[in-house]
């Protein structure tokens, strides 16, 4: 046992030791976590602070956060009618609609990594300062593009109604559940991916090819069943592949929401990603200031 043992802990076995400087990171995790809620304040002001500097100096400035998947969506519709009108099933029509429906979350959750890979690069000069908590800077990033998101969700609405999709109201509350489960596995890896980065500069540049393997790994412009057989174990496994498949079944696919089961254990896997997330940012945390 590697561990500086305090003098009531002298004398006892080393196994003991440890456990109990487990049982002390645990506690001290858990203290900074409950701490965050004093830093809502903070955290509400850089998120509105992020969100004007994004859009500072264009025209229509804040507009385009309904603009963008407007567009997005026409050229989708374009492509897939007008282009591949035949490129997949019947049962997948309108299929534009189909590939909103899990564009829209995942440009969430990639915006979120990649932001957040550089976010404390980025606000050096804030973590120097010596009471600056530096875990509002991922959490504000992930928020910020959870906002674009929201901005976003009338434009889908609209487009549903206008296609006029059935959707069943019961199964339309699941969606606060899948936006929070999205929002806690999100800040998890938010929070590894920030305080790596630190010390790995190379991960930010790496993220990106990741994460475009990762988004044709997804469901999101095809379905589950059109995934080879030799693939479902890694649709299985894929936390994105339950979360898309949710927002499909809520939004877009008739019939009962039969992943919710899914949706729950992936929950559950999120709180774990979150809290070990946050575990490895705040041993780290002291590193920080020297290495920005």
């Amino acid at each position: 046992c590697l561990t500086k043992s305090t003098s009531s802990e002298r004398g006892w076995p080393c196994s003991a030791r440890c456990s109990n400087c487990r049982r002390k990171a645990a506690e001290a995790v858990f203290s900074s976590l409950a701490k965050l809620v004093r830093y809502r304040g903070l955290i509400q002001t850089l998120v509105v602070r992020d969100l004007k500097a994004r859009y500072r100096g264009s025209v229509l400035g804040f507009f385009w956060s309904f603009f963008n998947p407007a567009l997005l969506l026409f050229i989708y519709t374009f492509v897939f009618t007008k282009v591949l009108p035949s490129s997949h099933p019947a049962g997948m029509e309108p299929f534009a609609l189909f590939m909103f429906c899990g564009i829209l979350p995942w440009t969430w959750f990639s915006s979120s990594l990649l932001e957040s890979s550089n976010t404390l690069i980025a606000g050096g000069n804030l973590i120097k300062k010596v009471l600056f908590p530096a875990e509002v800077l991922p959490i504000v990033t992930v928020l910020a593009n959870m906002v674009h998101f929201f901005l976003g969700l009338p434009i889908l609405a609209a487009f549903v109604l206008y296609y006029q999709r059935p959707i069943d109201p019961f199964e339309l509350l699941w969606l606060p559940v899948i936006v929070l489960v999205q929002l806690t596995l999100s800040t998890g890896l938010a929070f590894f991916l920030s305080a790596l980065t630190v010390h790995f500069r190379d991960l930010k540049d790496l993220l990106g090819n990741l994460l475009t393997l990762w988004f044709f790994a997804t469901p999101i412009i095809y379905s589950v069943e059109m995934a080879p057989p030799d693939m479902q174990w890694w649709l299985n496994i894929n936390p994105m592949t339950h979360l898309m498949r949710s927002y499909q079944e809520v939004l877009f696919f008739e019939g009962s929401f039969d992943h919710r089961g899914w949706l729950l254990a992936l929950g559950a896997g999120s709180i774990v990603v979150f809290l070990a997330g946050y575990f490895v940012f705040d041993r780290l945390r002291d590193s920080f200031a020297e290495e920005v």
